[in-house]
Parts: C-alpha cells; structure tokens; sequence
C-alpha cells in the first residue's frame, strides 16, 4: 500500500511552474491517485487514472466513508457539526464483476454523481457527468469534483491529497497575519484533526446478492503537513481550478 511520502513526492512533482494546463491537470491525478491507493490499496497512476476509477466502486465506496467520517464527527463535535452540511445518505452500488462501460459501471458513476449532488451540495460547476469518466471525455470536471469531495471529507478528519493540505496551510498561516495585525481579535477554535483511511465501508447497503468481506477496522495516524519553500505558491493552489478552465493551448499558467 502506498504511504503518506508517496503523496508528498507526488505534490512536489505537482508544485511547479506548468507550461500548459494539461501539464496542471496531469500534476493533479498524480496527487489523486496516490491519495486513493493510500486509502483503498489500490493500484491507479496518473495515466490509469479514468480507466482505474470507472467503474465507480472506489468512488461509491468512498462516499460512504465520507459519510461515516461525517458522522463520527457530529459525535464528536457536535456544535462544529451544526456549522457545516453533513452528508448522511449511503450510496448502493455493485462492487462485483463490474466492467468497464457496463451497465453497473454507469449506474454506479450515477450513484456517486447523485450523492455528491444531493449530499456534498457540490456547485455544477464542479460536477461531471456519467459519460465524463466512463467514456474518458472530460478529465477536468472529473478531477475537480474529486478535488471537491476530498475538500469536504478533509473536513470531518479524513486524509486529504496533499494539494488540500497546502491549502490549509497557506489559510492557517493567513488567519496567524491578520490576527497578528488585529491583536484585539482572536481566532476561533477549531477542533483537532481527526485523519484516519477506511479499507472498505462500514454499513455500506449494496446489493443484496454481494458478499463483501467483514469490514476491516479504521487505521489511524496522524496527517502529516507539508510547508513548501516555494513561490507563489498560494497564488497557484487558489488559482487551481481557473487553470484548469483556461482554453487548452494557454501557456505558462502557472509559471
């Protein structure tokens, strides 16, 4: 199983001038990819990425994992809880003998595009359709709404990519300045960080005629934060997804 300094090098690949935003977008299913197989123990590269996940079991699976974690949260933190959406409702999906292109792979792609829809609230903007991934169509959507459910999940205390980890850097550190220039006002707490993988769906409803494996316990450890000695390095994680809208064929976005 790839480990947390996979997802590291993978980011320093990543936190570079880019030349197009094809370059950009390839950087990112690097970072997405090794944050998945540290999850899931699965085996998907920046080059298998749409092939590996279209099937859509990893990515149903994951949802409910997100819904647990949410949950594990409200119990937690229970007045933090009531400040955020928390997503609840369980996607079923088909993890056996599922092809690519197939019917179950559509329908399990569907699944998870309603629960980030109807669960996450996530803005079409950032949505992608079921024939994105499973025809290979349309890889920025795609990355993007994956981007968006690790933003979420990252907060009820699940291990995010190390994109969204820089980016809590870069906002914890300008919370730290605007304090420091309004000594009369003090930042809110927050409640610690909670990081942890699932192997495989706790209480995940699928279908009746699957037997999945006893789920096994969550693994723990402490995410581990990353601070780049970079330029511009906040200008390119905020700037991420307006690189990824440019017309293809603009150069040096992120130089």
């Amino acid at each position: 199983m790839a480990d947390q300094s996979n997802i590291q090098s993978s980011a320093s690949k990543s936190i570079r001038p880019f030349k197009s935003s094809e370059e950009y977008l390839y950087a990112m299913k690097e970072d997405l990819a090794e944050w998945l197989n540290t999850l899931y123990d699965l085996d998907v590269t920046a080059d298998t990425f749409m092939e590996g996940l279209g099937t859509g079991c990893a990515l149903c699976r994951h949802a409910n994992n997100v819904n647990r974690a949410a949950l594990d949260f409200q119990l937690e933190y229970p007045e933090a809880a009531q400040t955020l959406r928390l997503p609840s409702k369980d996607v079923v999906f088909q993890s056996r003998n599922v092809v690519q292109g197939s019917f179950l792979a559509r329908d399990n792609v569907s699944n998870f595009i309603g629960w980030c829809r109807q669960e996450l609230w996530i803005k079409d903007v950032l949505m992608f359709e079921t024939n994105d991934l499973v025809e290979r169509c349309n890889e920025k959507n795609f990355v993007l709404c994956l981007l968006e459910v690790a933003r979420r999940g990252a907060k009820f205390g699940m291990l995010a990519p190390m994109l969204i980890q820089l980016e809590e850097e870069i906002e914890e550190e300008i919370r730290d300045q605007e304090n420091l220039r309004e000594p009369g006002e003090q930042a809110e707490p927050s409640p610690p960080s909670r990081c942890f993988s699932r192997k495989e769906s706790v209480g995940v409803e699928e279908d009746v005629n699957v037997d999945e494996p006893d789920p096994s316990p969550y693994t723990h450890w402490q995410q581990k934060r990353v601070l780049c000695d970079m330029r511009n390095l906040d200008e390119l994680v905020r700037t991420f997804e307006k690189g990824l809208f440019v017309v293809d064929g603009v150069q040096n976005i992120c130089a």
